[in-house]
């Protein structure tokens, strides 16, 4: 929520782009995703900051960034400016490319490890 509200705030409208399952599997693992790519597009079109959703295929998102250019490009600090994909393609549109900082423990492989431990 703290990432969706943060990116939110630096543009006009919030649109959040989910791997689909198939690509998950394929980036994750077998026994992921934990919630079909139906549901999770459904959970986060119903939350106030964001204002649309895509499901992508391919196991990056480039291609699609690079065919809605956005003017702002938003990912969590986990990765490095030189690790987003997409970022070449927006910032010689003119865009820019933010890095929000890294929320320690907030994430689906966390909780999951958490629950299989019992914790």
């Amino acid at each position: 929520m703290r990432y969706l509200a943060q990116a939110r705030g630096l543009g006009d409208a919030l649109l959040v782009a989910i791997n689909s399952d198939r690509a998950v599997r394929e980036l994750k693992g077998s026994d992921r995703p934990t919630i079909n790519q139906t549901e999770r597009a459904e959970i986060l079109a119903a939350l106030r900051h964001v204002d649309y959703v895509t499901i992508f295929d391919e196991l990056s998102p480039r291609t699609l960034i690079g065919h809605l250019l956005p003017d702002v490009l938003v990912k969590g600090g986990d990765y490095g400016l030189d690790q987003i994909h997409g970022r070449e393609e927006v910032e010689a549109a003119g865009g820019k490319v933010v890095s929000i900082p890294f929320v320690e423990g907030a994430s689906t492989t966390s909780l999951i490890d958490k629950i299989r431990k019992g914790k």
